[in-house]
C-alpha cells in the first residue's frame, strides 16, 4: 500500500523572495518576489502561458541555475550551501523531466534511460537491464526502445525523460509542460501516471513523491488534495482552491 503523506511541517521545496532569470538571453528577470512552500508529498500544478517563466521556475528548483535573488531550499538545504562534493547526491533527490524529453539524439530510447543509471551506479548495461525493462513497460516504451532518441515523437521522448528521471528514485519530481501538443489519449496517460507516481508507484517502492508539474491548462490536473498556482506578468500566485481553476481557464483561453 502507498505510504502516508509526510507531515506537512516537512517542506520539500521552499522559495523565499526568489527572482528567476529568464527572457531570450536567459539573463533577464522573468519572475520576481516568489514566496512558496511545498510540503513533502504534495502535488502542485503551476499554470502559465508561453514565456511566463515555467521552465525558469523548475530550473531554479532543480538547482540548474541559481536565482537572481532569494533562497531556494530543497529538502531543507539551500543550493547555495551544497558543496561540490555534496552536489551529485543532492541533485539525485530531484528528478527533472524537460519539455520534449531532451534526449540524446544519437542514443536509443533505452540507452537514454539507462545512461544515468549506469553513470550514477557505476554499472554495466547488463546490470541495469531489469530496472530498465520495468520502466520501459511502465511507460509504454517497449515498442520504441531501440529507436534513436531523435527519431521518436515528442510524447515518446517525454515519456523516456520521465522514465529516466524516475528510475533514479528521486524524492521530488519536476515535470515541465508535458501535455503540450499531445492528443487527448496521451494527455489522459500523463495525468493518470503522474497521479500514481505522486500517490506511490510500485516501482518507486510505494513512496509518495512530491510532484510539481507546469502546464498551459490547469483544469485538466484537477483532483482531490492537489494544489494550484499561476504564473502571469512576472508574478507567482497560489490559487485558494480548485474552484478558482475555471476562472483561470477562462481568463487565459487562447493559443499558447
Amino acid at each position: 500500500m502507498p505510504s502516508p503523506a509526510p507531515d506537512s511541517s516537512e517542506f520539500a521545496v521552499e522559495l523565499t523572495d526568489v527572482e528567476c532569470w529568464g527572457g531570450a538571453s536567459g539573463r533577464e528577470p522573468s519572475l520576481t518576489g516568489i514566496h512558496w512552500k511545498v510540503a513533502a508529498g504534495e502535488f502542485w500544478a503551476v499554470g502559465g502561458l508561453m514565456g511566463s517563466g515555467k521552465t525558469s521556475l523548475l530550473s531554479s528548483i532543480a538547482g540548474l541555475f541559481p536565482p537572481a535573488r532569494g533562497s531556494v531550499k530543497v529538502l531543507g538545504t539551500s543550493w547555495l550551501d551544497v558543496s561540490p562534493e555534496q552536489l551529485p547526491a543532492q541533485r539525485l533527490k530531484v528528478g527533472l523531466v524537460h519539455g520534449g524529453g531532451l534526449l540524446l539524439r544519437h542514443l536509443s530510447v533505452a540507452e537514454n534511460i539507462s545512461l544515468p543509471l549506469r553513470y550514477h551506479h557505476d554499472a554495466q548495461h547488463s546490470d541495469v537491464l531489469p530496472k530498465l525493462g520495468e520502466w520501459l513497460a511502465a511507460t509504454g516504451l517497449e515498442s520504441v526502445a531501440e529507436r534513436p532518441g531523435g527519431a521518436v515523437s515528442r510524447n515518446w521522448a517525454q515519456r523516456a525523460g520521465l522514465a529516466r528521471a524516475c528510475s533514479l528514485q528521486p524524492e521530488i519530481l519536476l515535470v515541465d509542460n508535458p501535455l503540450s501538443g499531445l492528443d487527448p489519449q496521451d494527455v489522459r496517460w500523463w495525468v493518470q501516471f503522474l497521479g500514481r507516481v505522486s500517490e506511490g508507484h510500485p516501482l518507486l517502492g510505494y513512496r509518495r513523491l512530491t510532484v510539481i508539474v507546469t502546464c498551459d491548462d490547469l483544469p485538466v490536473w484537477r483532483a482531490p488534495g492537489r494544489r494550484y498556482a499561476t504564473l502571469a506578468g512576472g508574478q507567482f500566485r497560489v490559487l485558494d482552491d480548485a474552484s478558482s481553476l475555471e476562472g483561470w481557464a477562462t481568463t487565459h483561453a487562447g493559443p499558447v
